[in-house]
């Protein structure tokens, strides 16, 4: 289903008002993002807040958290980890994990399961303290608790979910499943709808990068890929512009006057939707934006935890935001040179003032 005559400017705007739709209820927008990207680090706010704070009226820091189990949402993986919709989170199970347990892995987590069950919500200490589960070697070389590992695999496997979390803990219940009732080949599609929907428009490449990340999301239904990509690039609509073909949600005209974007500065997550593809951003803005927070400190060219900075529909630089004695302080830089004239002065003042409201401080 081929457009014409789009342009990338169209694009850009397109993809900046469709992303930041005026500030609404949580319950809301989650339904409308269907999928939150979650991260632990704090610099100044983890991402699952920096995200949302754009989205929903009045968001403070932490608010998902203190609403979380009142919300139709579930954490789990789909192409990441984070929030997803609780309708879409069914659709991902039964997960069957590429890693097969053995029979005594399968018996330990079985007693756990009964464990949980009839205690209701437990913490992981809990089950420590009941089971003598010992030690193992987690993914980066360190030692963890079995239990805890163990745990992890339950969730994953949709045994257990995250009934909430206490000082950064999760804490498990049991998991009932709900049949969706559909064929793999229509969850897939609907998955698919989900993923374009979050992060439209997508470039060829990018639609292929996300469905190959949905395997871990379904990894019972990884060989489908080919035929769900196949699928997706018949039914979506799309458009060739300066040599890349672009998808975007069924109904949507990127084209339209109606993606108006505002003239406020935003400071954007790392995992913000609107830059979270990479290739998309030099694509869109003409500049590499790397998140460096794992990168060496004498290697790292933007800082720690750069925010991208949005002015208009522009990513024209970037800001490492901390708060010290309850006072922010941004370290704020730009590609080229910051923009003359007191609107944009003005803008970036409403926007770190936001920052601190958001931040509690």
């Amino acid at each position: 289903m081929a457009s014409s005559a789009l342009t990338l400017d169209q694009l850009r705007r397109y993809a900046v008002a469709r992303s930041l739709f005026a500030p609404t209820t949580l319950p809301k927008a989650l339904q409308r993002l269907g999928f939150v990207q979650a991260d632990p680090l704090r610099a100044p706010a983890r991402a699952q807040d920096l995200t949302l704070r754009h989205r929903v009226a009045g968001y403070r820091v932490g608010d998902l958290d203190l609403r979380y189990a009142q919300m139709p949402v579930e954490e789990d993986f789909f192409v990441n980890y984070g929030f997803v919709r609780r309708d879409v989170h069914h659709l991902m199970h039964p997960r069957t994990p590429r890693i097969v347990w053995s029979a005594s892995r399968i018996q330990q987590a079985q007693e756990v399961l009964a464990f949980v069950r009839e205690a209701g919500v437990v913490r992981p200490a809990q089950v420590d303290a009941h089971f003598d589960h010992g030690r193992v070697v987690n993914w980066f070389g360190g030692n963890s608790k079995a239990s805890t590992q163990l745990l992890d695999g339950m969730h994953y496997r949709g045994w257990l979910r995250v009934a909430r979390r206490e000082g950064g803990q999760r804490l498990y219940a049991v998991r009932e499943h709900e049949p969706c009732g559909l064929e793999p080949e229509a969850i897939m599609d609907q998955l698919v709808d989900v993923i374009v929907a979050k992060y439209a428009p997508l470039s060829a490449a990018s639609l292929g990068q996300l469905l190959s990340l949905l395997a871990g999301g379904v990894p019972q239904w990884r060989a489908q890929r080919p035929d769900v990509l196949a699928r997706a690039r018949l039914r979506l609509p799309s458009a060739v512009v300066d040599g890349t073909t672009w998808f975007w949600p069924a109904g949507e005209s990127p084209a339209s006057r109606r993606h108006e974007v505002d003239d406020q500065v935003r400071l954007l997550a790392p995992f913000d939707p609107v830059v979270w593809d990479r290739r998309r951003f030099e694509q869109l803005w003409g500049w590499a934006y790397r998140f460096e927070a794992y990168t060496p400190a004498a290697k790292r060219v933007r800082g720690h935890y750069a925010m991208p900075l949005l002015w208009h529909d522009q990513v024209i630089g970037w800001a490492n935001v901390s708060a010290k004695s309850g006072v922010l302080t941004p370290d704020v830089g730009f590609v080229n040179a910051a923009p003359k004239g007191k609107a944009f002065a003005l803008a970036l003042e409403e926007e770190l003032h936001r920052m601190s409201v958001f931040l509690r401080l």
